[in-house]
């Protein structure tokens, strides 16, 4: 079925109602020229070698050209074959303990790193099955919804740590709850999750949830990150071991026996970390026996453009009304050609364009191949030529913003995120441009303008999610920041030891100087019940914290 690339280039049409109208103008003006010369035998006389009918199929040829270019720069095409472009896969979501417990080095350098070089490898493996993530510790949160953009998974992978969950422990029921609500519930097949971690906490839930799932059609693989031995902890705040109430160092350590039995419920496969090209060949043969569905991707579909044959047309068209005359007489050619300039001007620049156009979209094409292929450099290298052509192009100045983020050139990319935010007209696009301002902001640690830029974001895309949990995330870091600073600054104004002799020889000195203390006007009986007052106030809100801790629910018993 046919259908246009850019089907907002046809509103140009527009144009056309009014070239008529100019048409009937020039005849009208015309004729009234011929009125107001008077003499009738002497003006047919004059006209006598023009032909209005070659006139109006001048007109016809021009208005004809001008359709068929407009139509051509939409670009008419056809999926070639099928309608449908099927693949193989499944649905997989990865849910990741990001837990402070996964900071432990019996695997080095730690849990999370190495988990997360993990999911990398499986998510290479697995390049027809659509991926999402949830993180999760004290609660469970979805980090990416599911998506072919494995390299986006990646992006928002290497984003995963302990500080994006602010509640800490090990939730997996709530974890395996929210993977189960990122899948259509409409299928029972298909549907696949990973879920890394220590099991550090002994969540009841996590079997009943697990049972359920099953009974759904999801399969739940396991993966165990840590040693049964255990080890210790440290607490990143302090760069200390981390402690428990009791003043005991805290022990982490693998819990297998639990793993194993979601793993066994969830009709899918328990493996300990030990080889990471090992444990994903084990995943991707898991996953491959589950079976695979056709998904219909028409960003795969390969299309026949008709806008060359369009363009052939119309200068065809131009070209005969060109030559094409307005006089009956075809000796008097060469003195009618003089005329024609103008249309000669036209066809001049109007050829160059389309072609530059075209050459603009085999560099974006270019680019994509190479950003595909992880070769950032290639891309961004064909993005700018684009954009240094066509500083209009959205698409160009969007992807070049993504390419020089991957490649490392924050500050680059920030200036091509800023460009495709003024140009585009759509509020999502320019949403979707601040949300990637954002994520370059904040990994390079400039949480101010990070928070302003998801701010936009939500702004625009009030129903942003993604936007909306990077902002929290930004705004616990700012605070963290905050308060660390004052920490320092306070650090800062304690006075040294040789200023506090100091401070003290001055008071010894001046303390004869010191004014005498005034008598209180307040009665003993007045202070002591003040004092009552104060008590009463503090009992009051012990209490009132008291029933506000007995009614917190899922309140975790570790912090870790």
């Amino acid at each position: 079925m046919f259908h246009f690339q850019h089907i907002e280039y046809l509103l140009a049409l527009a144009v056309v109602p009014l070239m008529i109208l100019l048409y009937a103008f020039v005849i009208r003006s015309k004729k009234n020229t011929i009125k107001k010369i008077g003499d009738a035998a002497l003006v047919n006389q004059l006209i006598k070698d023009y032909s209005p009918a070659k006139f109006f199929v001048k007109f016809v040829l021009i208005t004809a050209a001008f359709v068929v270019v407009v139509i051509a720069l939409a670009n008419p095409r056809k999926p070639q074959g099928s309608t449908m472009v099927n693949r193989s896969g499944i649905d997989v979501m990865v849910a990741l303990d990001v837990s402070k417990s996964m900071l432990a080095d019996d695997i080095k350098p730690n849990r999370l790193e190495r988990a997360k070089q993990f999911v990398t490898k499986m998510i290479d493996k697995l390049p027809n099955d659509r991926i999402g993530i949830v993180v999760f510790a004290g609660r469970a949160y979805l980090q990416m919804p599911l998506t072919t953009d494995h390299s986006a998974a990646k992006m928002y992978l290497s984003s995963a740590t302990t500080d994006v969950v602010p509640t800490q422990g090990t939730v997996i029921g709530d974890a395996l709850k929210m993977c189960y609500a990122a899948f259509n519930t409409q299928e029972k097949k298909y549907k696949a999750v990973v879920l890394i971690s220590d099991g550090e906490d002994h969540d009841e839930a996590a079997i009943k949830i697990t049972k359920a799932l099953a009974a759904e059609g999801v399969m739940i693989n396991t993966v165990g990150i840590g040693s049964p031995e255990g080890t210790t902890i440290i607490d990143p705040a302090t760069n200390e071991t981390k402690r428990d109430a009791a003043g005991s160092p805290v022990i982490t350590k693998l819990n297998e026996e639990g793993l194993k039995n979601i793993a066994t419920n969830g009709n899918g496969l328990y493996q300990r970390f030990t080889n990471t090209d090992e444990m994903v060949d084990n995943v991707d043969k898991q996953l491959n026996a589950m079976g695979q569905r056709a998904i219909t991707e028409n960003s795969l579909v390969n299309y026949k453009n008709f806008f060359p044959w369009l363009l052939g047309i119309g200068l065809i068209l131009l070209l005969i009304e060109f030559f094409m005359t307005e006089i009956k007489q075809f000796n008097k050619l060469p003195k009618i050609m003089t005329k024609k300039q103008p249309v000669a001007l036209l066809l001049f620049f109007l050829i160059p364009s389309i072609l530059f156009a075209q050459n603009n979209n085999t560099l974006i094409k270019n680019g994509n191949d190479a950003y595909n292929k992880k070769q950032y450099d290639i891309a961004a290298e064909n993005y700018k030529k684009v954009a240094m052509k066509d500083p209009g192009n959205e698409k160009a100045q969007y992807n070049l913003g993504n390419a020089l983020y991957k490649k490392g050139s924050a500050e680059e990319a920030l200036q091509a995120y800023d460009a495709a935010i003024k140009i585009s007209k759509l509020k999502n696009e320019q949403s979707e441009g601040w949300y990637n301002k954002g994520v370059s902001l904040q990994n390079n640690k400039k949480l101010p303008e990070c928070i302003d830029a998801y701010k936009n974001a939500l702004r625009l895309n009030p129903a942003d999610e993604e936007a909306r949990f990077n902002l929290q995330k930004a705004l616990l870091q700012q605070q963290k920041q905050q308060q660390q600073k004052g920490k320092d600054d306070k650090d800062k104004k304690k006075p040294k030891d040789d200023d506090k002799q100091k401070d003290k020889k001055q008071e010894d000195k001046d303390k004869n100087e010191q004014p005498k203390p005034q008598p209180s006007k307040m009665t003993q009986k007045e202070a002591e019940e003040k004092l009552k007052a104060l008590l009463q106030q503090e009992k009051n809100l012990q209490n009132k914290l008291r029933k506000v801790d007995a009614a917190s629910p899922n309140k975790p018993e570790k912090d870790w």
